[in-house]
């Protein structure tokens, strides 16, 4: 189920053009496509024209464009990437400030520095959400599910 809340308009809209790829018609792709532009359509008219004129060639034009950095994702893709970034960085910060704050065997605080430098992100983003920010430079890694700030 695409929540615009977490997910990524532009990768429904990636799965879309892969769907469309045997059968440029599929009028259930398109409704699904159509359902998830939403709050898109004003802020991306050109998006919405090639999605209501169920133009296959057009949208994997613009999904493409996307990956080479060509065009800006679109603006309700950019507030859940910044939303994510934003709330990893507090996880992590919580997580480091625990480690931080740990009771030694003397009943004394530590006052050490945390050794944690990545997180598993907070599970309310999906996982292309994270990938996203790995593509963009904004995090790193992804490997084992830990990824740290650039």
């Amino acid at each position: 189920m695409f929540d615009p809340a977490t997910s990524l308009v532009s990768r429904l809209l990636e799965a879309c053009v892969v769907e469309l790829q045997p059968d440029p018609a599929n009028a259930e792709t398109w409704a699904k496509a159509r359902e998830a532009l939403g709050a898109a359509r004003t802020s991306d008219p050109d998006l919405a024209a090639v999605v209501d004129a169920k133009d296959a060639q057009g949208l994997r034009t613009i999904v493409e464009a996307w990956h080479a950095h060509q065009r800006p994702l679109p603006a309700q893709d950019q507030e859940v990437l910044r939303r994510a970034l934003k709330t990893f960085e507090k996880s992590l910060r919580a997580t480091q400030l625990v480690d931080e704050s740990g009771l030694g065997g003397r009943g004394m605080t530590s006052g050490r520095s945390s050794g944690i430098v990545g997180i598993q992100p907070p599970s309310r983003f999906t996982r292309e959400v994270w990938n996203e920010l790995v593509r963009q430079g904004k995090l790193r890694g992804g490997r084992h599910g830990i990824y740290e700030p650039v």
